[in-house]
């Protein structure tokens, strides 16, 4: 007598990562909003990149959601990478620890993705202390290479109110097709931390996909939770990883006018250090990060070497004041 194998589970059509390091009570409070959401076909992992707070001995979660704790911090990159890897789902969906979804925050993401034929959606991230402000939409590239959060600190009534199309998404909380996801690698885990998913989405751009913000799907965002306790962490890691993906994914026809223009704003960066300690961080960055220059330039031949121009920023202003760079979307990308 044979007995017919019991059918495989079906698989969901988001899986949620949060990747976790020190997250304090914000953790707990970031799975008590996801579990809250009105779209029902997800899962969720919860990556632990080796805490010593004692935030994921107290957390408490449903059913949904699948805890992995590994012995070491791998890092933001390689640990959204691992736990995406763990599920099959169709689209993959980052999330700080940090950051607090609206109920209905997972549906509009997906609907939009699906709507717009995304490669990549992005959330409008409002300030936790003062939801009044923005925190971001969507991650903005100058075309000296330089990239922010879209908006950070205007008010959150300057944002779009239809869903638009930006550069690229802010990791903090983002959607990702999970075949391009894949196509490309996932986040580059050479980078560990910051900049990881502006390169992810300058590769996507590059490979065809598009970036749509939609600005329905709305989370609060504290921000910098855990790489504030280090001093010059961020400025290190900011500063070689942005060297890191102008090398490697700026056009080449680009070139003439976006490598002058890098060099004079990183130097404007250099200038306006507020402090030794981060000027030392930074210069020490963009020091090891020029040591490996001919590892991300040899990277190059392998990827597309054009873009739509208008993609990117061209105003020095725009960087000052972290403007928030949209384009209406026409069509789909098929």
């Amino acid at each position: 007598m044979s007995v017919a194998p019991s059918p495989a589970p079906p698989v969901p059509t988001a899986v949620v990562v949060i990747v976790a390091f020190n997250p304090g009570e914000d953790l707990q409070r970031c799975v008590d909003a996801l579990e809250r959401q009105t779209f029902a076909d997800w899962e969720a992992v919860v990556w632990d990149n080796a805490s010593s707070d004692g935030a994921i001995d107290r957390l408490r979660v449903g059913e949904r959601v699948r805890l992995v704790r590994h012995d070491a911090n791998l890092g933001f990159a390689a640990a959204n990478n691992r736990a995406a890897a763990l599920s099959r789902a169709r689209f993959i969906v980052t999330l700080n620890p940090d950051a607090f979804a609206a109920p209905d925050w997972l549906e509009r993401l997906v609907a939009a993705a699906v709507a717009h034929d995304a490669a990549s959606v992005t959330s409008l991230q409002l300030s936790d202390e003062d939801p009044g402000l923005l925190d971001g939409g969507g991650d903005c590239m100058s075309i000296a290479g330089v990239a922010w959060r879209g908006g950070y600190g205007q008010p959150a009534a300057t944002a779009p109110t239809a869903a638009s199309e930006v550069f690229s998404a802010c990791a903090a909380a983002a959607l990702y097709r999970r075949d391009m996801f894949e196509a490309l690698g996932g986040f580059e885990e050479r980078f560990f931390c910051y900049y990881e998913d502006v390169d992810l989405g300058f590769r996507l751009r590059l490979a065809g996909g598009r970036c749509v913000l939609e600005p329905a799907a709305v989370v609060r965002h504290i921000g910098s939770a855990s790489s504030n306790k280090i001093s010059g962490f961020a400025e290190y890691h900011g500063a070689r990883n942005r060297l890191w993906t102008f090398l490697r994914d700026m056009p080449w026809a680009l070139m003439p006018i976006a490598l002058p223009a890098h060099v004079l704003i990183i130097a404007y960066v250099m200038l306006r250090s507020p402090s030794p300690e981060v000027r030392d961080a930074r210069w020490r960055g963009l020091r090891d990060g020029w040591r490996e220059r001919k590892t991300w330039l040899a990277e190059r031949r392998s990827m597309p070497q054009w873009t739509d121009p208008f993609a990117f920023s061209w105003s020095p202003i725009a960087i000052v004041r972290r403007s928030l760079k949209v384009r209406a979307i026409i069509g789909r990308r098929d």
